[in-house]
């Protein structure tokens, strides 16, 4: 991650916790649908939740949303939470569209949201600083 921007560097070699092999300690985990936060996003999520995007205002979206560390955030949550919730045959995705996807992509959709500047005309624009902050007294944590 760029020091201090909270965005994520244009180079693609950079590696993100979703692109690391899931710890073989775990035999019983079911296997995932999708491999990994981008297949998720690009296969499911995109086309699923389907929105016009408002370039003068109302919906927002980047076309490079993995250069945002929150929006990272919220989509790997949002893909844990399917993967979770799919094997729930009866209310799973009641329950991941109420609970998760309603919830998170109405922040990042959001014009105050993490793609603020962003559009997928345009593309990525990295215009917000981090939220300040002022190192608490020692001994405080």
């Amino acid at each position: 991650m760029s020091e201090g921007l909270g965005e994520w560097g244009d180079d693609p070699e950079e590696s993100t916790a979703a692109d690391e092999p899931a710890a073989d300690g775990d035999a019983d985990a079911p296997e995932l649908f999708y491999p990994n936060v981008a297949e998720f996003v690009s296969n499911k999520l995109a086309n699923t939740y389907r929105r016009q995007i408002n370039i003068q205002g109302g919906v927002t979206w980047c076309p490079q949303w993995w250069k945002h560390a929150e929006a990272i955030s919220r989509l790997e949550a949002l893909w844990r939470a399917w993967e979770f919730l799919r094997l729930d045959g009866s209310t799973g995705m009641s329950v991941w569209w109420r609970d998760h996807a309603d919830h998170h992509m109405s922040v990042l959709l959001s014009t105050d949201g993490p793609f603020r500047g962003c559009n997928p005309e345009d593309g990525h624009r990295s215009k917000l600083s981090p939220l300040p902050c002022e190192e608490p007294p020692t001994g405080l944590f």
